[in-house]
């Protein structure tokens, strides 16, 4: 189609057109024909024209945390036999990441690449698909220009903002000993094993003697038929509890989930993973990531269901997670029943928005609410963390650190 180049040089040709009609200028009525018929060749050009380029695109960091520039480079390489003067590539972006991408290509020789970038700022965690891509070919004269769309798209997945938490609780409380976290399935005399240093918590009936007096340390004798205590973690991503995607609360709820079951992983713990709609599922840390950076509201009303199937497939002194809204009372009471089948039970309880923002009754209701939730969550033996839509985990759990309390307690005295 013409260009705004394109449609002037049409109406000039035009007015030329009718002035050489009142003056009756056979020359100026060349003229004016040759302008009208310019932009038509200029269509015909770049319509027929073989234009023929292979386009390729490449993500500097295809998997990147929020705050983080990803570098996008188009690779365009001209197919064809004649040299491509001018080139327009648009690349389509999701509205999270931006505009879409506009670079210009001049000069490729036949059989010759050209590479072009442009940058994204990556503001929020999701998984988005970057293209497809639109080639705008113009004339030599920039009167007309064709478009051509190609199919091909590249993932660009975000993942929720981690903080990194110290597991200075976590190894010693769940099933087995010490950091390891290891529980054993055989004690026989003919089992194998392997040395590797005492930290606190180890069981010291597992000291291996000779090795201390020949290392001058003491060390712990780990049997390789052995396996990791467990850990369940559960987001409660009803809509209803903690709001839509994108909202302050939800997002907090997904980046608690994330640092939770990274610093259990970390800790030693094999993890499983559910939500509010998606039954439990063994996971790693990558696979995590990769689920949190998609995951949505769900439209559900009770979690009672939910609750009721981690108890069901619960292992023996596991430990449980729990990432959620403030709960009711009727949620409460199920937490405390299903608590039962754990060994270590936590839960982060995400405000779904600043009390400070509400009126004085909407805010005294919020933290009646929780401040009942903490008491009995506690009284069933859970810890329970209260956090801020804009709140840091990192901040209330370091206030439990023991070594922290012990500091506080030495600088006090």
């Amino acid at each position: 189609m013409p260009t705004k180049r394109g449609w002037t040089a049409f109406g000039v040709g035009a007015f030329l057109w009718i002035a050489a009609r009142f003056m009756g200028s056979p020359d100026l009525h060349m003229i004016a024909a040759g302008v009208i018929v310019l932009p038509v060749l200029a269509m015909a050009f770049v319509r027929w024209g073989r234009v023929r380029v292979d386009v390729a695109r490449h993500l500097s960091s295809p998997r990147v945390y929020p705050g983080h520039r990803v570098t996008v480079t188009l690779t365009v390489r001209n197919e064809g036999r004649s040299t491509i003067s001018f080139m327009l590539l648009e690349d389509a972006l999701p509205a999270a990441l931006g505009r879409p991408a506009r670079v210009v290509v001049t000069g490729i020789p036949s059989q010759n690449a050209q590479t072009v970038s442009y940058s994204v700022l990556c503001r929020h965690r999701g998984r988005f698909q970057i293209g497809p891509l639109s080639i705008f070919v113009a004339d030599p004269f920039g009167l007309a220009r064709v478009r051509v769309q190609t199919t091909d798209t590249s993932e660009l997945v975000v993942y929720p903002m981690v903080e990194d938490l110290e597991p200075w609780r976590l190894a010693t409380q769940g099933v087995g000993a010490g950091e390891s976290a290891v529980r054993y399935l055989h004690r026989s005399v003919a089992e194998f094993y392997t040395m590797r240093e005492y930290v606190t918590g180890d069981d010291l009936r597992r000291i291996h003697w000779p090795s201390v007096a020949h290392t001058g340390r003491l060390m712990i004798r780990q049997d390789e038929s052995t396996r990791r205590s467990s850990a369940m973690l559960f987001l409660d991503n009803r809509s209803g509890a903690l709001g839509g995607n994108g909202s302050a609360g939800f997002e907090r709820a997904v980046s608690v989930t994330a640092s939770v079951g990274r610093v259990l992983l970390l800790a030693g713990f094999t993890l499983t993973l559910a939500t509010a709609d998606a039954p439990a599922a063994p996971i790693g840390e990558e696979g995590l990531l990769e689920l949190l950076a998609g995951a949505g509201p769900a439209r559900m009303h009770g979690i009672g269901d939910a609750l009721g199937a981690l108890r069901a497939s619960a292992r023996a002194e596991s430990t449980l997670a729990f990432v959620g809204a403030l709960p009711q009372a009727v949620e409460v009471a199920a937490m405390s029943r299903i608590g039962t089948a754990f060994g270590r039970k936590l839960a982060v309880l995400v405000y779904p928005m600043d009390p400070a923002s509400l009126a004085a009754q909407a805010a005294l209701e919020y933290e009646t609410r929780a401040s009942s939730s903490r008491s009995s969550l506690q009284r069933s033996g859970w810890d329970v963390y209260l956090l801020q839509p804009d709140g840091r985990l990192m901040d209330v759990w370091q206030q439990r650190n023991p070594r922290r309390l012990r500091a506080a307690a030495s600088s006090s005295s």
